[in-house]
């Protein structure tokens, strides 16, 4: 379900929307503790995916202890460093083939699981989240050359005001510039009841004092001076390619370039990334 929430751009869902608009709208009538703490399950818990690629030799794994949990890191090379944000439901070894090309250039390439994913601690994920793990990264790490992004960690690293990350180029690989737009669309198109998805936004705005109105990362990388490119798949099913598309078209900074047939995560490791890192990395 929460896959679905996050990241839906069908016009239907597979299950009937009347189905959940009664029964989350009559459940949070009737129980609202009981319906928020399912709706805290559903929501934000992301699926912990199994790793597909093989940790390459050199690999360096360390914990760092953060107020999101003990988070996983992964670092290859030496060098100037990239550090590497991954999406949702995602893991740091989906990039294992890209930190690789990034080390045999002569840098380091520095990864780690997001809280409640991978081999990191935590249960429940979500953006203020991310932003707070990706910031402990950069406080414990040195100086940082550039950033690579895959869908929802995109929309983590536009989010992020680290003073490590003011000037330095970004990869965005599939990104979710319209979070919010694409969140509140899926939340529609499920019948999911409204209130009860605020109740729980709510309890995470006043915990994390980070309201949910306020994330806006196409805004976010108009406002960014330094180069960017994107590579996003014309066909992806997760993250709409029109939006990538309007970015290239109204933000001087920003390259797009467009693929077929890469998918949502097959382009995370295909030529077209690999190419635009070593144009980024030679500026």
């Amino acid at each position: 379900m929460s896959d679905k929430i996050y990241f839906n751009t069908s016009n239907k869902f597979s299950f009937k929307r009347s189905l959940v608009s009664v029964s989350t709208r009559l459940h949070h009538a009737i129980a609202p503790k009981h319906a928020e703490n399912l709706a805290r399950k559903l929501l934000l818990t992301p699926v912990r995916s199994k790793p597909k690629n093989a940790q390459p030799q050199g690999l360096i794994k360390r914990e760092l202890k953060t107020s999101e949990g003990t988070l996983q890191t992964y670092q290859l090379g030496e060098g100037p460093v990239w550090v590497l944000t991954h999406g949702w439901s995602g893991t740091a070894n989906q990039f294992m083939p890209l930190m690789e090309h990034i080390a045999s250039q002569g840098y380091t390439a520095l990864a780690y699981d997001h809280p409640a994913h991978g081999e990191s601690e935590g249960v429940y994920g979500h953006i203020p989240g991310f932003v707070r793990g990706l910031e402990a990264v950069l406080d414990n790490c040195g100086d940082v050359a550039g950033i690579i992004g895959h869908s929802m960690g995109t929309a983590a690293a536009l989010e992020c005001h680290h003073q490590k990350l003011l000037n330095c180029p970004m990869l965005l690989i599939a990104p979710v510039l319209d979070y919010l737009d694409n969140l509140f669309s899926s939340l529609k198109r499920s019948g999911y009841s409204m209130k009860l998805f605020n109740a729980v936004a709510l309890e995470l705005e006043k915990k994390y004092h980070y309201p949910l109105h306020s994330i806006d990362p196409y805004t976010k990388l108009s406002n960014r001076t330094s180069r960017t490119f994107i590579v996003h798949d014309q066909d992806d099913k997760f993250a709409r390619f029109a939006v990538s598309q309007k970015a290239a078209n109204e933000i001087d900074n920003v390259t797009l370039i467009a693929t077929q047939g890469q998918g949502h995560g097959r382009i995370m490791k295909s030529d077209f990334v690999m190419q635009a890192f070593n144009v980024l990395a030679q500026e």
